[in-house]
């Protein structure tokens, strides 16, 4: 499932390209059809990411939102506009661009009533700059749930996932194992503050790095990552390789259903 940071980098690119313009939107599948005629050469007036939600507005009588979830398996690609390819559930162009929407979790219209519900029901996201991170600390401070669990929370901290929560961890010792109740506020705004500036940088790259110049494939003199998530990572999925750091084999093990990865000897802090 794509990281908020992904998500942040269409709203971008959906301000850049259609944003205060009539735009096209029509599904080439039928799934969307009579929700895509309401807003046919309708002006998109901006779209935004809370977490892993994308919310696209138009200018219409009663201000409407395109509510996108891209799920396990969605892709929205934005690029020259030629004949849609494959199943395209959703399709906006301004004549020379078009991004075509597959395979989402959610394509639905929402009313303000609905946007603001997603808003209520997301917990703070780091990228989001408004968003205060102490919200949630007292929830935080009363579950009994690892760390490691809670990060991945979409109510405690909005558009985190697998990797980002691996890293944040990793780059300051903490035992992802340790309760929330163990958490003090210093500990949890210092993730925070790291998780803002990864997943910055990683709007910014379209891809994830969180390897220190230090521990670089070029300080190291070791070959780049290849892998299709991208990027230069500590732990993610580099179970039983060495650590960069210490040289101990990555930990791995599953929890709440996904796969947890961790140094057992550089993550020993406990809060």
């Amino acid at each position: 499932m794509p990281e908020g940071h992904v998500i942040h980098r269409l709203a971008r690119v959906f301000n850049e390209e259609f944003a205060g313009r009539p735009v096209a939107v029509s599904s080439p599948q039928g799934r969307f059809a009579t929700e895509a005629s309401r807003l046919d050469g309708r002006v998109l007036a901006g779209a935004e990411a809370v977490g892993k939600h994308l919310l696209i507005e138009f200018d219409v009588a009663e201000p409407q939102w395109i509510h996108i979830h891209l799920g396990l398996i969605g892709k929205l690609r934005v690029q020259p506009e030629a004949a849609p390819v494959g199943v395209v559930r959703l399709r906006v162009s301004n004549g020379e661009v078009a991004a075509d929407l597959h395979g989402p979790q959610w394509c639905r219209m929402l009313t303000r009533q609905q946007r603001d519900d997603v808003h209520a029901g997301s917990g703070p996201d780091p990228l989001r700059p408004d968003d205060d991170p102490r919200d949630v600390l007292p929830r935080i401070q009363r579950s009994r749930q690892p760390i490691a669990a809670l990060l991945m929370d979409q109510r405690i901290a909005a558009g985190v996932g697998n990797i980002f929560r691996a890293e944040v961890l990793f780059r300051h010792g903490l035992d992802p194992m340790v309760p929330g109740r163990e958490i003090d506020e210093a500990t949890w705004l210092t993730l925070w503050h790291d998780l803002q500036g990864l997943m910055g940088v990683a709007v910014d790259r379209g891809r994830i790095d969180t390897v220190a110049e230090e521990h670089s494939p070029e300080v190291q003199q070791r070959p780049p990552r290849e892998d299709p998530h991208g990027g230069e990572v500590y732990v993610y999925r580099r179970a039983a390789q060495p650590c960069l750091v210490c040289g101990t084999p990555v930990a791995m093990t599953d929890l709440a259903g996904r796969s947890l990865y961790w140094c057992p000897s550089c993550q020993r802090v406990r809060g």
